[in-house]
Order: structure tokens, then C-alpha cells, then sequence
């Protein structure tokens, strides 16, 4: 069973025939989905995002704003999903002593409605209209388990086996491999051997900054630790024997998908009509070449999933909803100079190339732009030599204040790209730095939001049209 078989089961169908109605002829809905793989700023951008919609001072490049005659909060309309904790959020990042909020360990949600003013012909003898923006927050470890579906064990095994050499942890890993007796009768604990070992593997690869660390349940399992569908890992291809470790494992995986990923999938992204897929793209190109094709691998696995393409009057009520609009982000713009945005805008656009084409021949509509969901720093120039360099600077856990130039982005994306595909090892023109800047104290003034980049320019994307 494929994506398109889950998405489009008939049960689903008649859950999204009552949704979808309700919609067309009462209070319309946007349901906005805000995906991205660990450290991506998932958290951030959601809370920047809610304060500003709720605040418009900052938000000029949303042409909409201006018929928002009022935004609130509301219940989220799932009661069976936890509500995204905004407030909470909202005072780690703007309060006395500013910090970074947790990220995300579990499916979270938040509605935000708008009364609007009605515009056009009729505009004068309507009255306000209500849109309801039903905000979707998703782990990000859990977004490539969407790519096993239409992978069979042997497939995902294999592909973990052959790039897992050259990541922290896989020593360890392969050792417990080689000593184990998969033609065996199977047993618990030599399956938690094999497992624990693995999922220190992707613990420690992702702490490297490297993006496919699936399953992404190993690393955040929730109330599933320990379980038999946590307790599988990769072997080489065979013929074992029925009831041997090799065949329990290729049982356990299958029982994965289909208890964990295909429910995630069904009952989250498939209703998905607008979709952020945010990238620390600076981060991966400060990992190396290596971390960088990882990403770019990882997020058009990822995009495979979201089903792209215009959703008709028909289609809506047929329940066959699909992605609409899709908006790719590479987050932490703050961290350069804005003389380098389109440059990282660029590479971010080249970097999910073949996705974003992808989804405008199937007729979304697809954007990339570079943004900071909370601006951190403020720019500077630092002399290097007889040269001055455009720098940023900002506010360290610790404290302190440092200035940063993090080296000059190429002007061809393709620079950086080809010699992460060629599986270089380190990046030739030199090395580029990267540091994690602390939430600077900010003072929000009556009907000011957060201070951000571009947050203005990615809501009007997403939702401009609906207001």
C-alpha cells in the first residue's frame, strides 16, 4: 500500500466530505503545516509567526493585514491533538532572560481566526468575514519515515548500509552487526543490542548535523520506548530462516510503518493545505559537503510526501485535498549579512531543486526565500587586515556579545552542490563559520510582534490570498 492508497482511503473520504462542506459554505480554513528536519526552527517560527499575526507592526509585505479587523486564539478544533504551547513559547524567547524554547517532541496544533473585512464590488454591504488558520507543528525526526513507505526492508537496509560508514557511531554499530548470528533463533536481548547500538548511531549523527536520521522514532519514541516496534535495525540482504533475528527484523519494520508511519501520515499531512518546509541550510554547509547532499537528499525524500497540486471545488468535496502552496525556508538568516540573503536564498532554491520542480509541474504554487523567524543580531563591519568585512553580531548563551563573519556564500549555488554530490570531503574556497546566537533582549512596543526577517514576505505567500 502506497501513499496515494492511505491518503486516499475511503474512510478518509468521508471525513473530508463533512470537513471540506462545512468549509466551502460556512468559515474557511486553512490548514498550514510547518514541517523541517532537527534545529530547523520549527518551534520559533510558529511562535514569531502567531505573535505577528496577532501584532501586525512588523508585518508590511502582508498585503492582507490591513482588513484584519482582529485576531484570538482558539481551541484547536482536534481535541485529541496537544495544543501548541504559544504563550509558553512566547516568553522563553521575549522574556526578562531570553532563551531558546524546546523543540518539538510530539504532533502539536494552534487555531488563530481573523475577522476580516470583506473587500471588492460587495465589499460595502458585507460584513466581516471569519478565517480560521489551523497551524500544524510536526517533529522533524519523524519526517523522513515518510520515505519508508514505499520502501521494503531490504531497500531501507540497504541504503542505511552503505552510507552509514561514514558517520559518527557506525564502529560501534557494525561491530555489534558482525557479532551477531541473524540465521539464529530470534531473541529479545540480541535485538536490543542491535537496536541500542543503532539508535546511538543516529543520535550521534545527528548531533553531527547530518539530516537522514530515520527512523525518527528511535530518537524521540514517546510512550513507545522499548516497544518490539522500536527494537528492529538494518542487516544485510538474505534468506533467514522463519523465526531467526534476520526475519524478526524485517517483520518488525513492516509493523513500523504500518502501526507508526502510515496513522502519522493519514490522519496529519494528508489534509495539509498549505505546507513550510524549513532548512538550516547554513547549518548543513558548515557541516561540510557531505551533511549538505545529506539534506539535499533528505528534504526531497521528505517532499515526496505532501501530494502537490491545485485543490478544485470538486476535489475539496471528493476529499482528494492537496498541497496548494509550498513555501521553502532556510531558516537562521540572521547569522549573515543581509548583502549575503540572496545568496543563501539561491542555494536554498537549487538545493530543492528537483522537489520544488516537482511540485510546480504538478501545480502548486512553490516559493524559496531566506528568513529569521526571530532576528537575533544586528549587522556590523569588522576589519580584517585593510579590509572591512560585513559582519553580525549577537548575544552568546553565556552572554557575551561577539561579532561574526561567517565567510562569503559563492555567488553559484552550484559551487557548493557539485562537490557535495561528488562527495567531497571539505569544501575548497574554505571553511564556513556558524554560531549559536542566544535571543537578544527586545522590548515589543504596543502592536509590534517579535523583530524577524522576511516573516512578513512568507505570510503573504501562505495565506495572502485568503484574506
Amino acid at each position: 500500500m502506497g501513499l496515494s492508497d492511505i491518503a486516499g482511503g475511503i474512510g478518509r473520504r468521508i471525513e473530508n466530505l463533512g470537513a471540506s462542506v462545512t468549509g466551502v459554505f460556512s468559515e474557511p480554513v486553512i490548514r498550514l503545516g510547518v514541517t523541517g528536519l532537527s534545529r530547523a526552527g520549527k518551534t520559533v517560527f510558529i511562535t514569531s509567526l502567531v505573535a505577528n499575526l496577532l501584532d501586525r507592526g512588523r508585518m508590511p509585505a502582508l498585503t492582507g493585514a490591513a482588513n484584519i479587523r482582529a485576531a484570538f486564539l482558539q481551541p484547536q478544533p482536534d481535541d485529541t491533538v496537544p495544543r501548541f504551547d504559544y504563550e509558553h513559547y512566547l516568553s522563553a524567547m521575549t522574556g526578562p532572560q531570553p532563551h531558546w524554547p524546546e523543540g518539538t517532541r510530539a504532533v502539536s496544533e494552534l487555531r488563530l481566526s481573523f475577522r476580516v473585512a470583506p473587500t471588492g464590488l460587495l465589499g460595502g454591504v458585507r460584513g466581516l468575514r471569519t478565517v480560521h488558520l489551523d497551524i500544524v507543528d510536526y517533529p522533524g525526526e519523524w519526517l523522513l519515515d515518510l520515505g519508508l513507505i514505499d520502501r521494503s526492508f531490504a531497500q531501507w537496509a540497504e541504503g542505511v548500509l552503505a552510507r552509514l560508514p561514514l558517520r559518527p557511531g557506525a564502529g560501534e554499530y557494525l561491530a555489534a552487526l558482525a557479532a551477531a548470528d541473524l540465521s539464529a533463533p530470534f531473541s529479545e536481548p540480541a535485538a536490543k543490542v542491535l537496536a541500542t547500538a543503532f539508535t546511538r548511531h543516529l543520535r550521534l549523527a545527528r548531533e553531527a548535523g547530518w539530516s537522514d536520521c530515520s527512523p525518527g522514532r528511535f530518537l524521540l519514541p514517546g510512550e513507545k520506548e522499548g516497544s518490539p516496534v522500536l527494537t528492529f535495525a538494518p542487516i544485510p540482504a538474505g534468506e533467514y530462516p522463519r523465526g531467526s533475528l534476520g526475519r524478526e527484523m524485517a517483520r518488525r519494520y513492516d509493523a513500523y510503518k504500518s502501526q507508526i508511519v502510515k496513522p502519522f501520515f493519514r490522519d496529519h499531512f494528508a489534509r495539509i493545505d498549505r505546507q513550510v518546509v524549513l532548512a538550516d541550510v547554513l547549518g548543513a554547509i558548515h557541516a561540510g559537503p557531505a551533511a549538505l547532499e545529506d539534506l539535499r537528499q533528505s528534504m526531497a525524500a521528505i517532499l515526496m510526501a505532501f501530494r502537490p497540486g491545485s485543490s478544485g471545488f470538486l476535489t475539496s468535496l471528493l476529499g482528494g485535498r492537496r498541497v496548494e502552496r509550498i513555501l521553502f525556508a532556510a531558516t537562521k538568516a540572521d547569522h549573515l549579512h543581509h548583502s549575503q540573503h540572496a545568496r543563501l536564498t539561491a542555494i536554498t532554491a537549487a538545493l530543492l531543486r528537483e522537489a520544488k520542480d516537482r511540485a510546480d509541474f504538478a501545480g502548486a504554487r512553490t516559493a524559496a526565500m531566506s528568513i529569521a523567524a526571530l532576528r537575533t543580531t544586528t549587522e556590523d563591519m569588522i576589519a580584517q587586515g585593510d579590509d572591512m568585512l560585513p559582519a553580525v553580531r549577537g548575544r552568546l548563551a553565556d552572554g557575551r556579545s561577539v561579532a561574526l563573519y561567517p565567510g562569503e556564500l559563492p555567488a553559484d549555488p552550484m559551487q557548493l552542490l557539485a562537490p557535495a554530490r561528488d562527495g567531497a570531503q571539505r569544501w575548497l574556497e574554505g571553511d564556513y563559520a556558524i554560531m549559536d546566537f542566544a535571543p537578544a533582549p527586545v522590548t515589543l512596543r504596543p502592536g509590534e510582534g517579535p523583530p524577524h526577517i522576511r516573516l512578513d514576505r512568507a505570510a503573504e505567500f501562505l495565506i495572502g490570498d485568503r484574506l
